[in-house]
């Protein structure tokens, strides 16, 4: 199966991106629509991952108060357990790296408690308590770049 994932600009892929998030977020978790597109859209980079290219999951990252916030992280049923998260972290990562503003800020995101062990393989650290965000739990977690 061959899996690709990018950074996306043009309408189409962010609108197949945002398709999936509402799918896994609002359709399958029960996040309020209203909740699920904010007003970071513009701002975000967008990451799309093709499986044999049909669009399989979505990412996004942006420059935040405190530091480098990776978010919005979905794949759909099908593809789940089959390497398209894995391969949206590590491009959304290697992004990333390539932005100097980045140096002297920390990378973090807000895992769903299922998947702080998904991110955990990728050098992340659960901080503090876990908190409700959109009716379900998460931990912030921190990269750990040592």
């Amino acid at each position: 199966m061959k899996i690709d994932a990018k950074h996306i600009t043009e309408k189409q892929e962010v609108e197949a991106a945002l398709k999936i998030r509402f799918e896994v977020f609002v359709d399958e978790q029960g996040v309020p629509a209203e909740d699920e597109k904010d007003e970071f859209e513009v701002e975000a980079r967008h990451f799309l991952a093709l499986v044999e290219g049909k669009p399989a999951g979505t990412a996004r990252w942006r420059f935040t108060d405190k530091g480098v916030k990776l978010e919005r992280f979905a794949v759909l049923k099908p593809y789940r357990g089959s390497g398209v998260g894995a391969s949206l972290v590590e491009e959304v990562l290697k992004d990333v790296a390539q932005h100097k503003r980045m140096c002297d800020k920390i990378t973090y995101l807000n895992s769903q408690v299922k998947a702080v062990p998904f991110y955990a393989k990728f050098g992340f650290k659960q901080t503090g308590e876990p908190f409700d965000e959109c009716g379900i739990q998460h931990y912030t977690m921190l990269l750990d770049l040592a």
